[in-house]
């Protein structure tokens, strides 16, 4: 039976599955495109036909990720014996058909559409965040546009929406293509934009035209990945951030999630899958920051403390009979831990307490680092390079400031920096690699596949199973690669029964006598990216479905996970995402110290600052947290 979507009927998709027998008989259809006769899948759209036959057919609306909507119309085609150009894209072949994708009249449909466009699309090409990598520039340059044939819009008619940290909307360059619609409605499930009013006064707003800040967005910045104007882009900090570097009396810190390497050669114009880590510190130094940590580092202590977190929740609930909340939901994922606030308030206590590897690293910088290199926290300046826009509003959270002080203070997109490495004339790829700074430089691959979806799950396996089993996770897993949490799938599921224990290690002593009460045991996992697949486990688990029987679930926000993050580089789309994440496992797999455990800095954090071991009290106090029941009610 086919799932029921969310997305408003006019936006869903118009084509005909694709047939199960590809050379049954009918599955295939002859047409003929600009005089070539090609044979293509029955029900395929006119668009994919053109691609597969690498005929170029120009698009707006269309997005690969998204649902087909139609209303941009810059992809008519002439269709041999109709009297309209039609949408190649939502355009589905079930009959032989002779197509014209360059006409005369597709041309000069395609031109006047641009030309329409342009009357209504404020702003200056070369002040905008979107200048050289827009779609409705690339366009008019493709067409040839020299002259506003319809004129231009000299005013303002929409005032900015500034009211997020995380977003910023200038509906006065949106094109009406409706992809942050579609993305916020189908990919996300979350809703928070909508096509408002009919005819020439069509416009995206939000419930009752609220801001941002006051609906139920949930920061992820996904709209922004594929708008194809600036009409939204984050909300960037990098010129106070230029400030602090250029104040002699601040000590500015910046620490580099695993994501942002794996992707910053794109905005450099490189092809996705090629990692960046030692060229981007270099040019982090070269820029003016005064030392680069490695966000890894509290990966590697966040799968400490939410390993530990859930090894005491199991203990409470299956030894001592205790009420405790199970499934425990990982939360390093902002997005996702707001999308929870919103819509499913009453699970905020199976969220793990552990706050994400980014507000660990920036407690600790103002804490330990202060005092052992003898700075005052108050003229620390710390930034965080995410692939995330959530992460912006995660700083700026009021519970993330255990430290005393705000504990991260900027948080920046990958977009974002790579336009500061620009801005400082330096050519990325052209740096010299080099190594991460002292005393939070090493770090394990397993804090590096975080980036990934699966990777904070797998990383989380890595090490509670040699924990508990006493064993080697390669004697399990080939590699230590645990391939059934890897891949693109929506939900992904699994079973590891505990055939066996071993001693309890001293650093956990404290916690639990022994594990005896583990054996035979199967701990039961999944993993979801993208809040539409986190809608449906949600779901699952209200209706005491399957997935209510979990013991741990990891949930990002985003589709791929951190890879493929709101602050990463446009555009995105699977292949994309698939490359990024190669990249991330390929430089997994290089390192030499692959386990969370084994990090001796972490144990060495441990000894002489967190000294009451994972989960203790001052831990507690610092690296983790407490979130809020916000529901959907707006004021």
């Amino acid at each position: 039976m086919k799932e029921k979507l969310r997305t408003p009927v006019s936006q869903q998709p118009l084509t005909i599955e694709k047939p199960t027998l590809e050379d049954g008989i009918g599955s295939k259809v002859t047409v003929e495109i600009n005089e070539k006769k090609v044979q293509v899948f029955f029900g395929q759209t006119i668009l994919d036909a053109c691609k597969e036959n690498q005929i170029h057919v120009p698009t707006l609306c269309h997005h690969p990720d998204l649902c087909i909507a139609g209303t941009c119309r810059i992809c008519v085609v002439e269709i041999e014996g109709m009297r309209t150009l039609q949408t190649s894209c939502s355009f589905p072949i079930t009959a032989p058909i002779k197509i014209k994708t360059s006409s005369s009249m597709v041309r000069k449909a395609r031109r006047h559409i641009i030309d329409l466009l342009l009357s209504e699309h404020y702003g200056e090409c070369y002040s905008c965040v979107r200048n050289n990598n827009c779609e409705l520039q690339t366009l008019a340059k493709e067409y040839g546009v020299d002259s506003y044939t319809f004129g231009h819009v000299t005013e303002p008619v929409f005032e900015q929406d500034l009211s997020s940290y995380s977003v910023i909307r200038d509906m006065n360059k949106c094109v009406n293509c409706r992809r942050c619609v579609r993305t916020c409605i189908d990919l996300q499930e979350v809703g928070v934009l909508e096509a408002i009013d009919r005819g020439d006064k069509t416009h995206i707003g939000t419930f009752l035209e609220k801001p941002l800040a006051d609906v139920v967005c949930i920061n992820c910045g996904q709209c922004i990945n594929r708008c194809p104007t600036g009409a939204l882009k984050a909300n960037d900090p990098s010129d106070v951030i230029w400030n602090a570097i250029d104040d002699p009396t601040k000590h500015v810190v910046i620490q580099t999630a695993p994501s942002p390497r794996a992707a910053i050669g794109e905005v450099f114009g490189l092809e996705p899958g090629k990692s960046f880590t030692g060229e981007m510190n270099t040019a982090l130094r070269r820029i003016g920051f005064d030392v680069v940590f490695d966000t890894n580092f509290t990966a590697d202590l966040t799968i400490m403390e939410e390993g530990t977190e859930l090894i005491l929740r199991l203990y409470k609930a299956l030894v001592k009979k205790e009420q405790v909340a199970i499934p425990q939901f990982t939360s390093c994922s902002p997005g996702w831990v707001k999308y929870l606030e919103h819509f499913y308030p009453e699970y905020i206590d199976n969220l793990s307490s552990a706050k994400s590897p980014q507000q660990m690293f920036g407690a600790l910088i103002k804490t330990f680092y202060a005092q052992k290199k003898g700075i005052d926290p108050k003229d620390i300046v710390s930034v965080a390079v995410m692939p995330c826009a959530a992460k912006k509003f995660e700083c700026n959270r009021p519970e993330m400031n255990d430290s005393g002080f705000k504990d991260v203070d900027f948080g920046l997109t990958t977009r974002e920096l790579g336009q500061m490495i620009k801005e400082a004339g330096i050519y990325l790829p052209e740096m010299p690699p080099s190594h991460f700074d002292d005393p939070f430089g090493d770090a394990s691959g397993a804090g590096l596949i975080f980036g990934a979806t699966g990777g904070v799950m797998e990383a989380a396996l890595r090490t509670v199973i040699e924990l508990v089993t006493g064993k080697k996770v390669e004697d399990i897993f080939a590699n230590a690669d645990i391939i059934p949490l890897r891949g693109f799938e929506g939900i992904k599921y699994a079973e590891l029964p505990i055939t066996e224990v071993g001693p309890v290690p001293k650093i956990l002593q404290h916690l639990v006598p022994d594990w005896n009460w583990l054996k035979g045991a199967t701990l039961k996992v999944a993993v979801a990216h993208g809040t539409a697949n986190a809608k449906k486990i949600m779901d699952d688990i209200k209706a005491g479905g399957k997935f209510s029987e979990c013991h741990f679930i990891e949930f990002m926000a985003c589709p791929g996970g951190c890879l493929g993050g709101g602050g990463q580089p446009i555009p995105t789309n699977e292949e994309i995402r698939k490359m990024r994440a190669k990249a991330i496992y390929d430089e997994d797999n290089s390192l030499p110290l692959r386990k969370s455990h084994e990090n001796r800095h972490v144990a060495e954090i441990y000894d002489i600052f967190l000294t009451d071991g994972p989960c203790g009290h001052i831990s507690h106090k610092l690296l983790h947290t407490h979130y809020v029941k916000r529901g959907k009610y707006i004021a």
